[in-house]
């Protein structure tokens, strides 16, 4: 399979500097800007298939009629919430 190009952009100096100062050792401008467009179009799938679950999850509530109330939610994860911490504060005790 071919390669294809990304349009190249103009950008301000100061922006051009502050990335090529950011370069890892032995990283290519070209490589740093292939990373990034990657990391953009996997965020914006990811955000896109969160979406569509939600959007599917509603129409199955108003499907079913079947909702949970919020303060219920909230309740449960608040809790998940408390229970993450103390755990981590075991953990960084028993460190110690």
């Amino acid at each position: 399979m071919k390669s294809a190009t990304i349009p190249s952009i103009r950008v301000e100096p100061e922006l051009r500097e502050e990335v090529e100062g950011l370069l890892l050792a032995g990283e290519s401008l070209s490589e740093f800007v292939e990373a990034s467009v990657r990391e953009s179009v996997r965020r914006r799938r990811n955000q896109a298939e969160f979406l569509a679950r939600g959007m599917a999850s509603l129409a199955a509530a108003k499907a079913e009629d079947v909702y949970v109330d919020p303060r219920t939610t909230f309740k449960k994860m608040q809790s998940m919430l408390d229970q993450a911490r103390a755990t981590a504060a075991k953990k960084k005790a028993s460190r110690a």
